[in-house]
């Protein structure tokens, strides 16, 4: 439900930056906030994604006018309470503060991204290592039982030549 994501995502945008302005003066740190800062990345990264979607309903829900003027509208409010809450940070605690979150922020995105890159490369590792074992393994059982079957076979011939 492209809607419901684009209601939830404005809600906690909004929900957010109430509790903020609510409570700006009164934090002694920044931590104290903290909550309410990563629910607005929600709620503005459920707005993106919504207006981003394209997949969901027919051409009509997609492309209606309704549609299209909520998705910007929501977007555009959702940007700028972001950056009223850019602005009350800063006076709160010193130019550069929101600067510092978002780069922070950013910072570990990016670790986490790369952290699931080599967790996934790992992984394939792993299981190429698994294959690579298991195609050893059967050629060792492979090996055993020519040479098994070699031996019953010489035994049944010397048997046989016993027994002529």
């Amino acid at each position: 439900m492209v809607v419901a994501e684009v209601l939830t995502g404005i809600a906690l945008v909004q929900q957010s930056v109430k509790f903020i302005k609510e409570n700006i003066e009164t934090v002694s740190d920044i931590g104290q906030i903290a909550n309410q800062i990563d629910d607005l990345f929600t709620g503005e990264k459920q707005v993106q994604q919504a207006r981003n979607k394209k997949s969901g309903g027919g051409l009509g829900d997609q492309f209606g006018v309704d549609t299209v003027a909520k998705e910007v509208i929501d977007a555009r409010l959702a940007a700028e309470q972001l950056a009223e809450v850019a602005r009350m940070v800063d006076f709160r605690f010193g130019h550069g503060t929101w600067a510092a979150i978002l780069a922070e922020r950013a910072k570990r995105l990016q670790e986490a991204k790369e952290a699931r890159v080599r967790a996934r490369k790992l992984e394939q590792q792993r299981q190429q290592e698994m294959i690579e074992n298991f195609k050893f393994g059967a050629i060792v059982i492979g090996c055993i039982v020519v040479i098994i079957g070699l031996f019953l076979a010489v035994m049944i011939e010397a048997a046989s030549a016993i027994v002529k």
